[in-house]
């Protein structure tokens, strides 16, 4: 899957069938289901978990709490806009 099919799933449903379970926590979070997206990243503590958590909470506007998921991801928080992260993750993660 390529990043425009993706944008193109987010009108169904459901996420596509086989999505690594990174790119479908974007998935519910591009849909606007940040809990769902918040539990996803909560299973884990690998660094990719921990960076797609510090990303939730920083779109939650908790910077703190990101600051902290950031540093647990072993990344900065980025300067960029909040469309622009969860972009470079998709394209990452798909």
């Amino acid at each position: 899957m390529d990043f425009s099919g993706f944008i193109a799933s987010l009108q169904n449903p459901g996420p596509p069938a086989n999505l690594p379970e990174l790119a479908e926590a974007l998935w519910y979070d591009g849909k606007g289901n940040w809990e769902k997206a918040h539990e996803i990243a909560q299973a884990h503590t690998l660094p990719d978990y921990c960076r797609l958590h510090a990303y939730l909470h920083r779109k939650e506007g908790d910077n703190g709490n990101a600051s902290y998921w950031y540093s647990r991801a072993g990344k900065r928080m980025p300067q960029v806009s909040l469309a622009k992260e969860w972009e470079s993750m998709v394209k990452e993660w798909i």
